[in-house]
């Protein structure tokens, strides 16, 4: 390939400092970390313009994954969060109008909490922005070459799940 990128500047800066250096895995790095903090800004932006703030995206995120309506312990699951902690995201999405609490379908102690129609815009509206990015980016790509993209990664993903091997 003949297109050179900031990446390869910054390997060729590093390889006469660390001559172990190699040149194809900290260019991957280099370039996947790029990639996600392009992409975490592009997000940011997005929120900003659309007046939510990230835990607001991400609340209404974990509710339109799990079809719009979700117990608020399966919230905290998804996100990785003490339950206690939802309450107070979950009044904050309800003061905008972006979800309401309704009574579970099981259990009649419990309450779940929905996206309405405003939240469900809401989320949508960021995610067509970034998702709009990232087509933009890896169109960059042949379907092949996305889908090969996407194998290597899942691979590499793979390696990072399993405990390094002993010594």
């Amino acid at each position: 390939m003949t297109d050179r990128d900031r990446i390869d500047q910054h390997v060729a800066r590093w390889l006469p400092v660390l001559p172990d250096l190699d040149p194809d895995i900290e260019g991957a790095v280099t370039r996947m970390s790029f990639l996600s903090r392009h992409l975490r800004e592009v997000k940011d932006r997005a929120l900003a313009d659309l007046d939510l703030q990230e835990k607001e995206y991400g609340t209404l995120h974990a509710l339109a994954g799990r079809g719009g309506r979700a117990a608020p312990t399966e919230i905290a699951g998804d996100l990785r969060m003490a339950p206690a902690s939802i309450t107070a995201r979950v009044d904050a999405l309800v003061r905008r109008g972006f979800v309401r609490r309704i009574p579970s379908t099981v259990d009649r102690r419990r309450i779940d909490v929905e996206l309405t129609d405003a939240g469900l815009a809401a989320w949508r509206r960021a995610m067509g922005v970034v998702g709009d990015e990232e087509h933009r980016v890896l169109g960059a790509l042949t379907p092949d070459e996305r889908r090969l993209l996407s194998d290597l990664l899942r691979r590499v993903t793979l390696t990072t799940e399993r405990p390094p091997a002993g010594p």
